[in-house]
């Protein structure tokens, strides 16, 4: 009989029964509201202006996103910047 899997945490190391079982052990132990919350995550996006922002799709084709990809990595950005610096660019010459 083949070993069920979990998938693995972060670092690649597979999650066994025994991590599991480790786990839930530990959440049925319970935890002090101190530690929950004072835990901070990490710093996490990081903010682009003072307002709340909405999330967008646009289609490219693959000749283009590949382009805006290059170009991202030349500037060391994310394509949605250069997608956010190219429409910025275009309504202001409007």
């Amino acid at each position: 009989m083949t070993e069920a899997s979990y998938g693995s945490i972060k670092g690649g190391t597979p999650i066994t029964e025994e991590m599991i079982q480790g786990f839930a052990d530990e959440a049925e132990r319970g935890y002090s509201p101190e530690l929950l919350v004072t835990k901070r995550r990490g710093p996490g996006r990081p903010p682009l202006g003072n307002a709340a922002k909405k999330v967008g799709s646009v289609r490219l084709d693959p000749a283009l996103r590949e382009e805006a990809a290059r170009r991202a990595e030349d500037d060391g950005v994310s394509v949605s910047e250069i997608v956010r610096r190219a429409l910025q660019e275009y309504l202001r010459s409007a």
